[in-house]
């Protein structure tokens, strides 16, 4: 989802992608609009976007409470050196209102928007105004094509990335890995031998779970973008998310197979909650409970999973802790396919004050600002595939590790497929086929029934 247009500020561009990281502290004060800034604050960087005192740039996002005040917080330095205001709205019903206001013509000046397919929406809706070239320069230093790709329509670049996140993780205990001689895997063949030989010990490796109500069965369609990317490779997973092949087709019902080599063989699941069917039955938020007790080896989840772990000390989230995770591997240990989602800032104004802060927001400077900011106060949580970013301003494991694997030069990112989707497939058929698939559907049917609640049209 995105939007944006227009080309002032090709001044900017130049200072604007070096800018180093140049804030240590600053005002926790409501911003003034003022341009006098805190003594913490050197402004020398901030020249660059001239004197923009008196204007207002206003920004919607459905990023709330207490998410949205290390957002409020990494402005501040671009208020403070410029004297511009920067007016924050937050919506939990944020998807549904952007387009309301695009299509009434009363959208914001930015809007931080969470998927591709919401921005592509925002683009027809004719409200949104392309990216100025100093984003664009921005945006081809400090991100991957893959990135850009993302946050332009029909060849227009549109928004640049913002936050991202990491869905290609597989949760483990890193001490009783140590105290059983096992090493985290590297290829997928060394992840299968892996729990064959914890089978073999008469333990059940991995657990499971997918209970979620209305949106039971989504953590599947997680397992199975991340073996289409790996079978297939990144072209024919786009193909695939946009039905330029088949659901049902070659390599997605590999894929599929795949995924049911670990999570349809009795001797591999469901550590803790019984056979392969209890898989439907079991909470997504529970199943990975028994990573730092010792009662699962292995689960595979997003990076948001350690919020689920108990908070009285009993659970230590670190590389040599009881609970951590590894990258899910690819085919071979070269092979970097990496399944996430992220947010983009669309501009709906190409007013000057407007191109200032979107090129502010583009630069490695606000990503490590964002990244200091979320770790002081929300203890972490957010990160971006921002090649700029110093992983030292990140304070939680978890975020070191996913913002490592987003850096890595080998890492083919690609979003989440079912949010890309019809909603008829993406929200319905791929969940409720797979939580069938679990419990004992073929397949074959399974595709089969996904690939006709396609759209005709």
């Amino acid at each position: 989802m995105g939007i944006t247009t227009s080309r002032r500020i090709k001044a900017a561009s130049a200072a604007a992608a070096g800018l180093a990281l140049v804030l240590t502290g600053c005002s926790s004060g409501d911003s003034s609009g003022s341009s006098s800034a805190s003594s913490d604050t050197d402004c020398s960087a901030y020249e660059t976007y001239g004197d923009l005192s008196g204007t207002t740039v206003s920004v919607y996002a459905g990023i709330v409470a207490p998410e949205d005040e290390a957002y409020i917080e990494s402005y501040k330095p671009f208020e403070e050196c410029t004297g511009a205001t920067i007016d924050y709205t937050a919506d939990k019903n944020f998807e549904t209102q952007i387009l309301v206001q695009a299509q009434s013509g009363n959208a914001p000046d930015l809007a931080i928007v969470p998927q591709p397919g919401l921005l592509q929406q925002l683009v027809a809706t004719g409200a949104a105004v392309a990216a100025p070239d100093a984003v664009a320069a921005n945006v081809d230093e400090f991100w991957g094509a893959d990135w850009k790709g993302y946050g332009t329509v029909d060849d227009v670049f549109y928004a640049a990335p913002s936050g991202a996140s990491v869905k290609s993780l597989v949760w483990y205990n890193p001490q009783k890995f140590e105290e059983a001689g096992y090493e985290v895997p590297t290829t997928l063949d060394e992840m299968m031998t892996l729990t064959q030989t914890i089978a073999d010990t008469g333990e059940v490796p991995w657990c499971a779970g997918i209970s979620s109500g209305e949106a039971t069965g989504w953590p599947i369609t997680d397992w199975m973008e991340d073996f289409v990317l790996r079978v297939g490779g990144a072209e024919v997973y786009d193909q695939w998310v946009s039905h330029e092949i088949a659901f049902n087709s070659e390599v997605p019902t590999e894929a599929l197979d795949g995924v049911g080599a670990y999570l349809k063989d009795a001797s591999f699941v469901n550590a803790g909650f019984g056979g392969v069917e209890s898989i439907a039955t079991t909470t997504f938020q529970d199943a990975g409970l028994g990573i730092p007790t010792g009662d699962c080896w292995m689960m595979r989840m997003a990076s948001f999973y350690s919020s689920n772990f108990p908070t009285d000390g009993t659970v230590t989230v670190a590389e040599d802790g009881n609970a951590y995770a590894f990258y899910l591997p690819g085919e071979t240990a070269d092979d970097h396919p990496v399944l996430g989602g992220g947010e983009f800032y669309l501009a709906f104004s190409d007013r000057p004050e407007v191109q200032a802060f979107q090129t502010f927001l583009s630069t490695d400077t606000w990503a490590n600002l964002k990244a200091k900011a979320s770790s002081d106060i929300t203890s972490g949580g957010w990160i971006t595939a921002n090649k700029g970013l110093d992983l030292d301003n990140l304070v939680n494991p978890i975020d070191q590790l996913s913002a490592g694997i987003l850096q890595d030069p080998n890492t083919v990112f690609r979003f989440d497929g079912s949010d890309m989707m019809p909603a008829a497939v993406g929200s319905d058929s791929f969940w409720s086929e797979s939580t069938a698939w679990i419990t004992g559907q073929s397949t074959k049917d399974t595709l089969d029934k996904i690939e006709a609640s396609w759209p005709k049209s």
